[in-house]
């Protein structure tokens, strides 16, 4: 038996991934399998080098080591995660800078209510290879640093107040964040071949100054949440200091909604989804496990308001990937010319219809290449 007629069989067969990822019925169609995008087959190039379907565009918004339009701040190199957050009636877009020896950060660009770039500034400087990250209902963004023992910084995205590094949250190879405010926890991602997954539940929602770090384990097929004793990780690996913890090949991209964290792990070209209210795990997209696969390197995540799934690649072809609520995944986006770069930071502002990601590398190769885009167009609001 091949891998892939054995990973299907396990997938039906375990009570504990049984369900479609939307978590409201079974599915033996699932994980997500090839079909038609809801969006229509992707067009020629545009002038950005852009495939889209049908009624969209693309614009560039930044580029790495040149001034932001109309302001005197100079984009950073190797932009990765990202977020929305509104701002009156406009909104502002978070990107991180995926650079070592001090040279991390991040930087925001603030939008007015047409679109028009009105603002951009650093709000976190100093720091190390910040990767991804997430957004907090208070709006704030958490920027995660992928080192060994890396912390992760909370970051004011208005620019008002200065970042404030948030060490009970642990000491690990952080990717990415995902807030769930209905069990008032944030769950983490870790960047390793052997990595966790991991919860911190605050002490006071809100406040992320104290709190307690958790670790998903598993037994006999039951998952359970366990304390990390030394979130310092020192001398001990957080993801080494807990027996039966759950591993994940390569943990990526996090985002929670309506019960559901969905995460990704690269090693294994996986989109999982931990069911917070049943405490189950999915699979709600391999590669393995469909034909004809479009999505591969799977990395950054992110979600519409409607229930799709956008997720980015590293590598592969260069796409954004939906997978929808009905287990359909396909292409919505393919950047051409920029083989060697990977695709950063999907998020949508917060009318839902308007894109901003990055190509890290960008047509040349290296991080001072970086383009970061915005793709508007009739994206839908209704299934």
């Amino acid at each position: 038996m091949d891998r892939r007629t054995l990973l299907r069989s396990a997938v039906v067969g375990a009570g504990s991934v049984a369900f479609g990822f939307t978590m409201t019925r079974e599915s033996l169609a699932y994980p997500a399998q090839t079909g038609p995008s809801p969006y229509g087959a992707l067009q020629a190039a545009d002038a950005n080098g852009i495939m889209l379907p049908t009624g969209f565009t693309s614009r560039v918004i930044a580029r790495s080591t040149q001034p932001v339009s109309g302001t005197s701040h100079i984009w950073h190199s190797a932009p990765d995660g990202g977020a929305c957050f509104a701002d009156g009636t406009g909104w502002i877009y978070v990107s991180n800078a995926e650079l070592g020896s001090g040279a991390g950060g991040v930087s925001a660009i603030k939008f007015s209510s047409t679109g028009a770039i009105t603002a951009a500034y650093p709000i976190l400087s100093g720091t190390n290879r910040n990767c991804a990250g997430g957004a907090t209902p208070w709006n704030t963004w958490l920027s995660c640093e992928e080192t060994s023992r890396g912390f992760v910084y909370e970051t004011d995205p208005y620019g008002v107040n200065a970042a404030v590094r948030r060490d009970t949250m642990g000491r690990f190879k952080h990717e990415a964040a995902a807030c769930d405010p209905d069990r008032q926890v944030i769950y983490l991602t870790e960047d390793e071949g052997d990595g966790a997954f991991y919860r911190f539940i605050p002490t006071t929602w809100g406040d992320l100054s104290s709190g307690t770090l958790q670790v998903l384990t598993e037994s006999n097929g039951v998952l359970s949440w366990a304390d990390v004793p030394d979130p310092d990780g020192q001398p001990k690996a957080t993801r080494q200091q807990v027996p039966g913890t759950k591993r994940f090949d390569g943990g990526e991209g996090c985002h929670y909604k309506s019960g559901t964290c969905f995460f990704t792990t690269k090693g294994d070209n996986r989109v999982w989804a931990y069911n917070a209210v049943n405490n189950t795990l999915a699979i709600a997209y391999d590669d393995d496990l469909t034909s004809n696969a479009p999505l591969t390197g799977v990395d950054n995540i992110t979600g519409a308001t409607v229930g799709d799934l956008y997720v980015a690649e590293d590598g592969g072809n260069m796409e954004i990937c939906i997978i929808t609520p009905d287990d359909i995944v396909a292409p919505f986006l393919r950047i051409t010319g920029q083989s060697s770069s990977e695709i950063c930071g999907p998020a949508f502002n917060p009318a839902g219809n308007r894109l901003y990601f990055s190509s890290q590398r960008g047509t040349s190769g290296s991080s001072s290449g970086g383009i970061t885009y915005e793709v508007t167009g009739p994206f839908r609001t209704a299934l």
